[in-house]
């Protein structure tokens, strides 16, 4: 297929590392480099990315990791935030005038601010992944943040421009307007930060480990400026946390196994329902960007978001009728209430938000070890403070669940936030395929579908496929892409649909294509700053030595 990309692949057979910063990546394949496998390579990117990408993702957030390893067996690491035992289904007035599809309450307390924080799981997430399955130390992974961190990074234009759309809600806070909005004006590109308080922190953390938040002095120091603040968490909303390791959603599309998390995370289990639907058409035949592909993908996405706004929560407070929505039978019955020449509705009730800004890793090594993992802060710039002394951004995650009482995602104590979240691994005869994922809330599982298409029915290749253009509805507007053609534009508002331009959909998507013959090939797109960085040569072949008189002329 003839697709323009902006991005170049990258490709090697020792390591891959795609995030969404390029120090990030280039700290991943650091820990490659020296001999770490892909779990390490992937803690070591997550740490830097809350340094150099802090608007995306910090340890205050929450997320999913999705770990396969090299004797095929996969591992979900549930590390998403929770609601604080304070907190229930009155403790926010949801605002009348709110947009559809948003969780906006009265006066903003779920959006920022301390009573817009959930209790944390990243940190103990990310290191007990490294303890389970990687092989360096925590002073080791953690060194290229500290490092970044005490010394300072050049600021991108994507920063800068993270901050400006943020900045009224920044300067309430004298911590984090210091930062980032030095002389009362956004941080600009190319300026050095240095976040030295935020190094100090993560050198006692590499000391003393996940217990320094969660049991010891920084979560006393957190639980006192939550109570200070007028926030929900406490010390024992720390103390209780814990991570869930979870059975992966698994579904099948044409010969393609597709693995992912389960809920809370929706991403997986509605993308199998999707591709079950989509299954009954010849979608490559179709062809990419057409009246027809398009109008199928809308429809397709309208079902999917009915049912998880419905059904699809923390399943250890709502009943997900996991095994109907994966059904072929199932999809079958939606299939057929598809009108194959007009839009319809498909009663669907306000979805959970989910993490609008959001950071992805797609890592892989050489001994078959493959990490796609989601994790966030929710927002841009979380609750946008920053923790005094401390450096630490606080996830606005309570944003998240619907302020009304009554529904799928209502706020309960200890329950976890629904997620969009689809760090997604594909299998073809037992063998790693694809492995992929990106940032962008009700958007990420729709995008992570539309790029599987892109692959399996379309033949893209990997840059393709992460690049090409998106579209997107959940039941309003169905949003195009610049790269939609203008005619199909217009003969899909003809049809019904509520077509509007935007410029993207969802954020940056990394990707993993594994070949046959070892070679895996990376990329990232244009809707981030994604860079993929390949290992390839190798040690010296055993045996060979140096022989000085070899070199004299």
């Amino acid at each position: 297929m003839k697709l323009t990309t902006e991005k170049h692949p990258a490709m090697g057979r020792r390591g891959m590392v795609i995030t969404n910063h390029p120090l990030a990546s280039a700290a991943g394949a650091e820990m490659l480099a020296a001999g770490g496998n892909a779990i390490d390579a992937a803690i070591a990117a997550f740490f830097t990315l809350t340094v150099v990408e802090p608007m995306m993702v910090g340890i205050l957030g929450g997320g999913m990791a999705h770990i396969r390893l090299p004797d095929g067996t996969h591992t979900i690491i549930d590390n998403q935030s929770t609601a604080p035992a304070a907190t229930g289904p009155t403790t926010y007035t949801a605002d009348p005038n709110a947009a559809p599809g948003t969780m906006d309450t009265i006066g903003r307390r779920n959006a920022v601010g301390s009573t817009a924080v959930a209790v944390p799981g990243n940190l103990k997430g990310w290191l007990e992944a490294l303890d389970r399955f990687g092989t360096f130390s925590r002073a080791d992974v953690m060194e290229p943040a500290i490092r970044h961190a005490s010394r300072g990074f050049r600021v991108t234009p994507y920063l800068h421009e993270c901050v400006a759309d943020c900045a009224g809600d920044m300067a309430r806070d004298s911590e984090i307007s210091r930062l980032y909005l030095p002389d009362g004006v956004p941080i600009q590109a190319g300026v050095r930060l240095v976040t030295s308080d935020y190094a100090a922190t993560l050198r006692d953390i590499a000391r003393d480990g996940p217990d320094h938040l969660y049991t010891g002095p920084l979560g006393d120091h957190y639980a006192a400026s939550m109570a200070q603040s007028g926030g929900y968490i406490t010390k024992a909303d720390l103390t209780g946390y814990r991570t869930i390791t979870r059975e992966p959603v698994r579904g099948t599309y044409r010969g393609y196994e597709i693995v992912g998390p389960p809920p809370p995370s929706s991403g997986p289990l509605h993308i199998v329902q999707m591709l079950n639907i989509l299954e009954g058409y010849d979608v490559g035949a179709l062809g990419f960007g057409t009246v027809e592909t398009v109008h199928l993908l809308a429809e397709v996405l309208k079902i999917a978001f009915a049912d998880r706004a419905a059904a699809t929560a923390d399943p250890a407070f709502v009943n997900v009728p996991m095994e109907k929505i994966l059904s072929k039978a199932y999809a079958a019955e939606r299939r057929a209430q598809i009108d194959p020449n007009r839009a319809r509705a498909w009663s669907a009730q306000v979805a959970p938000e989910g993490s609008a800004y959001t950071t992805h890793v797609t890592v892989a090594d050489a001994a078959g070890h493959v990490v796609a993992s989601t994790q966030t802060i929710n927002s841009l710039f979380g609750a946008r403070y920053i923790v005094p002394g401390t450096g630490m951004i606080p996830n606005n995650y309570m944003h998240v669940f619907d302020p009304n009482p009554n529904r799928a995602s209502s706020v309960q104590p200890g329950k976890r936030v629904t997620s969009s979240m689809a760090p997604v691994i594909v299998t073809k005869d037992g063998k790693p395929a694809f492995a992929l994922g990106l940032p962008g809330g009700l958007r990420i599982f729709p995008s992570v579908m539309q790029a599987l298409c892109n692959l399996i029915d379309h033949g893209m290749t990997v840059q393709q496929a992460v690049e090409a253009a998106r579209v997107w509805t959940q039941g309003h507007a169905l949003e195009l892409e610049d790269g939609i053609s203008q005619p199909v534009f217009d003969t899909l508002r003809a049809m019904g649909h509520d077509a509007v331009r935007v410029g993207n959909v969802a954020g940056g998507m990394s990707a993993i294509r594994f070949h046959n013959d070892g070679t895996l090939e990376g990329a990232a797109c244009w809707r981030a700053d994604g860079t993929p960085i390949a290992l390839g040569g190798g040690l010296a072949r055993s045996g060979v030595r140096f022989r000085p008189e070899a070199g004299r002329t």
